[in-house]
């Protein structure tokens, strides 16, 4: 048993690096000539100078702000869900099962899809035009990925029965 609590606890700490990463870095798009973007920041280098660079902020896009919001929610129910996962861990009595962690473990997965989901429909819009050209980054990557992770981890918990 204590195995497989070792596993799904070190399954939901790979879930938050993925989700914090995903957020927080700088590469959702990747423009020509190895410039990024992210969900924060327009930082690309100055065309006269390649040590310069213009930073400026990310457009006003609902869409962007969408994918943004939905993206700290996901965190937000990650760390919930994990916090409540040790809670219930050591004081619900033998048998119970973690209803509650699973339930935010799908919240943090239905997040992350939608936020995934919205960002590649409406990238365009979000970028306006101005870097249309470019192809999709790793943190977008990392996004589809705690996906499905996130999603099998809710199950996970909610058939978990806790033991002696």
């Amino acid at each position: 048993m204590s195995l497989l609590l070792l596993v799904v606890s070190a399954l939901h700490i790979l879930i938050l690096i993925l989700l914090f990463v995903a957020t927080l870095d700088k590469s959702w798009w990747i423009l020509p000539g190895n410039n990024s973007l992210n969900l924060w920041k327009e930082c690309v280098a100055s065309s006269n100078h390649s040590e310069v660079w213009e930073c400026r902020n990310v457009s006003e896009s609902g869409w962007l702000q969408a994918v943004q919001a939905l993206m700290v929610l996901s965190l937000i129910f990650c760390c919930l869900s994990f916090m409540l996962f040790m809670f219930q861990l050591y004081t619900m009595r033998r048998g119970g099962l973690f209803y509650a962690t699973g339930l935010c473990q799908f919240c943090t997965s239905v997040s992350v899809f939608a936020g995934a989901l919205i960002y590649a429909m409406h990238v365009k819009e979000i970028h306006q035009a101005r870097h249309t050209r470019g192809s999709f980054g790793y943190c977008f990557a990392l996004a589809w990925v705690a996906f499905p992770l996130a999603l099998a981890s809710g199950l996970i918990y909610i058939h978990l029965r806790k033991r002696e």
